[in-house]
C-alpha cells in the first residue's frame, strides 16, 4: 500500500515508523532461523561462525553435515519413522477434522460451541499435559510404545488445525448448492464429493499441511507415547543435542526449514485459490 500524495506530515511520519517497527519485528522473528542455514555448511564441527566463514573463505564451507545426515543410519532411520508416522497421522486428522467441521457447521447440532471447544483443546492445553495424559491413557489400552499409539497421538494434535481451516472455508459456503443437488436426486455422499468437497478442498488441504507439519516436528508427545522403535527426526535431534552435540543437527534444521517454507507457500497458494472460488478479491 503506497503512501497517498495528500497525506499530512504526521501521517507520513507514522507511515515510515510503522514499517520500521514491522521490519524490526520481522527481523527479530526470522534472524534465528536464517542464522542456522550458513552454520549448516560449516567445515568444522562447531556451532559458531569460524573466522574463515566470516571471511567468506571457500575452504571454511562444506557439505559434510548434509552428507552425514543422508548417510548416517541413525538419522535415516529417524527420517523413515517420521515419514511413516506423519502421513498416516495427517490422513486421520483430515478425515476426522473435515467430518467434525462439516457436522458442527450445521445449525441444528446442539452444544456446537462446547463440542468445538473440546475438539480444539489440544491446541490450547500445554503440550506436556497432553503428552502425560496420552501416556497414561495409551498405556492402559496397550498402545503406549506402538506405531499406532504415536499416530493417534499426532492425529489428536493435528485435528484442531483441520477443523479450524475447514470451518473457516465453510463460512462462505452457499448451502443452496447442496439443497439444489438434493432436489435433483443426489444423495448425501454424492453431494459431498461432487459439490461440497471441491469448494472446501483448499481448506482441507491447508489443514492437512498444518497437521503434517505438527506431526513431523513434534517431539514431546512422541517421547511420552513412543518407544525407541518410533524415534522420529525431532526426537533424534533432541537426542543429538543432549548427548553428542552433533553438528548434523544444523543440516537437519536447514532441511526442515526448507520443507516448512515449501508447505507454507502451498498453504498461501491454496488460500488464494479458495478466495477466487468464493468470489473474494485478494485485495479486498
Amino acid at each position: 500500500m503506497a503512501l497517498p500524495e495528500y497525506a499530512s506530515p504526521a501521517q507520513r511520519i507514522w507511515f515510515y515508523i510503522f514499517r520500521i517497527f514491522c521490519g524490526l519485528g520481522f527481523f527479530f522473528l526470522i534472524a534465528p532461523i536464517i542464522a542456522i542455514i550458513p552454520l549448516s555448511f560449516n567445515a568444522e564441527d562447531f556451532f559458531t561462525y569460524t573466522p574463515g566463514m566470516l571471511a567468506l573463505d571457500a575452504q571454511a564451507y562444506s557439505l559434510k553435515h548434509y552428507v552425514d545426515f543422508f548417510t548416517n543410519p541413525d538419522w535415516q532411520q529417524a527420517l523413515a519413522n517420521s515419514a511413516r508416522i506423519a502421513p498416516m497421522a495427517t490422513l486421520l486428522s483430515v478425515s476426522f477434522g473435515t467430518l467434525a467441521a462439516i457436522g458442527l457447521s450445521q445449525s441444528h447440532v446442539p452444544f456446537r460451541r462446547i463440542i468445538m471447544a473440546i475438539l480444539i483443546s489440544p491446541m490450547i492445553v500445554p503440550l506436556i499435559i497432553s503428552a502425560a495424559g496420552m501416556y497414561f491413557f495409551f498405556s492402559r489400552i496397550g498402545l503406549q510404545g506402538t506405531y499406532w499409539g504415536v499416530v493417534l497421538a499426532h492425529a489428536a494434535l493435528g485435528t484442531p488445525f483441520v477443523i479450524i481451516t475447514v470451518t473457516a472455508t465453510l463460512v462462505g459456503f452457499d448451502r443452496s448448492l447442496t439443497r439444489a443437488a438434493a432436489t435433483l436426486g443426489a444423495g448425501p455422499v454424492r453431494t459431498f464429493f461432487r459439490i461440497q468437497m471441491p469448494l472446501i478442498l483448499p481448506g482441507v488441504i491447508s489443514g492437512g499441511l498444518f497437521a503434517f507439519i505438527t506431526s513431523f516436528d513434534e517431539v514431546v508427545v512422541v517421547i511420552f507415547v513412543g518407544s525407541a522403535a518410533q524415534q522420529t527426526l525431532p526426537w533424534q535431534m533432541f537426542t543429538g543435542l543432549r548427548e553428542q552435540i552433533s553438528p548434523t543437527i544444523l543440516a537437519v534444521a536447514a532441511v526442515l526449514v526448507a520443507l516448512s517454507i515449501l508447505l507454507l507457500a502451498s498453504v498461501e497458494l491454496l488460500r488464494r485459490r479458495s478466495e477466487r472460488l468464493r468470489g473474494i478479491s485478494p485485495h479486498g
